[in-house]
């Protein structure tokens, strides 16, 4: 069968569609092509309003300041600490109760379930939390970043629907004529298969581990345990403060603070920005598996 030839009308439709999607993709790359050029920059140049599309008078000085501060190195070793841990704990949690959960024999799951949801949309607030966290001796240690909100009622509502609709029941009816138990169920056959959903889980904790900021800036005070994301914050408040400043030697030091800045922002979302073309579908199936069923 032949294709319907375009019309007038279909041809502009699509001219209006590609000048919206242009529009957009530049709306939302501009702002990170923009501090991308900047921190190559001279500060002079982009104070100056003449950084627009390439950089202006390349340097390279916020970088090799950057490299140069050792808390920048500490914040990036002590990230990846929580990253790598903190996924390790947030999946050994998440998959168990997800499974759990997906089993129709598990007595009083549909009230256990809703005890989960109803945490989505009620909590204790910040107080409660913070005075919990304290009396169990969590605060300013590491692992009040990796225990306390290693769990989310999002990620199991998404791995508990991957584990009712992807693990057939007669593989467990198998299973139990074989003399297999819940335990080596779980581990030996519903892990194996469950590759998907463990990449998805994975890697939304590692993002949120990854992007930690609240959690750190309530609860750590040690300059030796904050992440990246509070070393950043510490660096941007630095700049605010030389920014108020009037007198020509911190004004110098502001310029410098300036291009630092947009050089740490690099730094800090380079890792992820390499990583994600690679792991997207992952990211887009994760919200299909949580959309197949409630």
């Amino acid at each position: 069968m032949r294709n319907r030839r375009k019309t007038a009308g279909d041809r502009a439709f699509n001219i209006v569609v590609m000048g919206i999607s242009i529009a957009l993709l530049l709306v939302i790359a501009y702002p990170l092509w923009f501090i991308i050029i900047a921190s190559f920059s001279d500060p002079v140049e982009v104070n100056l309003g003449k950084v627009w599309i390439l950089p202006s008078r390349v340097t390279l000085l916020g970088y090799q300041r950057v490299f140069e501060n050792a808390q920048l190195w500490l914040g990036y070793r002590n990230t990846i600490f929580y990253t790598v841990a903190g996924t390790f704990f947030s999946l050994l949690f998440t998959l168990p109760a997800a499974y759990a959960l997906s089993r129709k024999d598990l007595v009083g799951r549909n009230v256990i379930m809703q005890y989960f949801v109803f945490t989505m949309f009620f909590s204790g607030g910040l107080i409660p939390t913070y005075l919990t966290v304290n009396r169990f001796h969590l605060s300013n240690t590491v692992w009040v970043l990796l225990i306390p909100f290693s769990v989310s009622v999002y990620n199991i509502i998404i791995a508990r629907t991957f584990f009712a609709s992807s693990i057939p029941q007669e593989l467990l009816e198998a299973a139990r004529l074989d003399g297999c138990g819940n335990a080596r169920f779980f581990a030996a056959v519903a892990l194996p298969l469950s590759k998907a959903i463990i990449a998805v889980i994975g890697l939304y904790c590692a993002v949120s581990h990854w992007n930690q900021f609240f959690q750190s800036l309530i609860y750590v005070r040690n300059e030796n345990l904050v992440p990246l994301q509070i070393v950043l914050r510490n660096i941007l408040l630095q700049n605010k403060f030389w920014e108020d400043s009037i007198t020509d030697a911190l004004n110098e030091v502001q310029l410098i603070g300036d291009v630092m800045k947009y050089a740490v922002i690099i730094i800090a979302t380079a890792p992820v920005m390499c990583i994600y073309p690679f792991i997207q579908k992952y990211f887009a199936k994760g919200v299909m598996i949580g959309a197949v069923k409630g």
